[in-house]
C-alpha cells in the first residue's frame, strides 16, 4: 500500500469491530500464505461459523484498505489476501505452495528513489512481490 493510500485509509471513518470481522481477521492470521475469500469462508464454515461469503469479501476488502492485509491478483484473476504488518515491506511468494515471506529491501528502496529522482519525480511509492519456487517445492 502506498503512503498516500495509507494516509487516506487512516482518515476514513473507523469500521465497527464486529465479531464477524474478528473471526475473519483471526482466520486470515492463521492462514498460510495468500488465500481467497472462498478458501477463508470454507475454513470458517468448517469451524462452525455462520458468516456469509459476502461478509468475508467485504471484511477482507476493509482489512486490505486499512493496511491490515495485503492483496494480490492470482494468475486466474482472483484476489488473494494475507494478513500482514502495516509497515512498508515486500514479499517473496512461492508459485507452487503459496509460502509468503515479508522481506525488507533497502537496496530496492534506494534504487526506486534514485530512478524517480533521475526522471524528476518526487514522493515515489511502489509495491514489489517476487515470485519463485521455495526450497521445499524445488
Amino acid at each position: 500500500m502506498s503512503p498516500e493510500s495509507k494516509k487516506s485509509a487512516s482518515q476514513a471513518p473507523a469500521k465497527r469491530n464486529t465479531p464477524q470481522k474478528q473471526a475473519v481477521k483471526h482466520a486470515l492470521g492463521e492462514a498460510t500464505g495468500f488465500v481467497s475469500a472462498q478458501q477463508l469462508h470454507q475454513t470458517l464454515k468448517a469451524h462452525g461459523s455462520t458468516i456469509g461469503l459476502a461478509t468475508v469479501y467485504r471484511t477482507l476488502a476493509d482489512l486490505a484498505q486499512a493496511g491490515e492485509a495485503d492483496s494480490l491478483q492470482s494468475k486466474d484473476a482472483e484476489v488473494l489476501y494475507r494478513a500482514c504488518t502495516t509497515s512498508h515491506h515486500h514479499h517473496l511468494i512461492c508459485r507452487k505452495c503459496g509460502l509468503t515471506l515479508e522481506i525488507e529491501a533497502q537496496n530496492l528502496e534506494k534504487w526506486a528513489d534514485q530512478v524517480a529522482n533521475e526522471h524528476g519525480f518526487s514522493q515515489p511509492s511502489h509495491n514489489i512481490d517476487i515470485f519463485g519456487v521455495c526450497s521445499n517445492c524445488r
